[in-house]
């Protein structure tokens, strides 16, 4: 699922239960692969900076009606 050329429904993550919001964050977290940084940072760590990536709209949640999932994704030139 990509921004730019698949349509999709932007959720607002307030929308969505504790539970169901920390497992699409783990999910994105996990897809993302591994770190090659400087820096190694916890799960909670990440979990939080997606968070705030979340609250400042730099991320958000995608529902795509073809395959009824959803996804956090990052936007574009924010």
């Amino acid at each position: 699922m990509s921004e730019s050329n698949e349509e999709y429904i932007d959720i607002p993550y307030q929308q969505l239960s504790v539970e169901v919001l920390q497992a699409l964050i783990e999910e994105f977290i996990t897809r993302e692969g591994t770190d090659y940084g400087v820096h190694e940072y916890s799960l909670e760590q990440k979990v939080a900076q997606v968070e705030k990536q979340l609250s400042s709209g730099r991320a958000f949640i995608a529902f795509d009606p073809v395959s009824e999932s959803c996804s956090v994704l990052l936007r574009e030139n924010r």
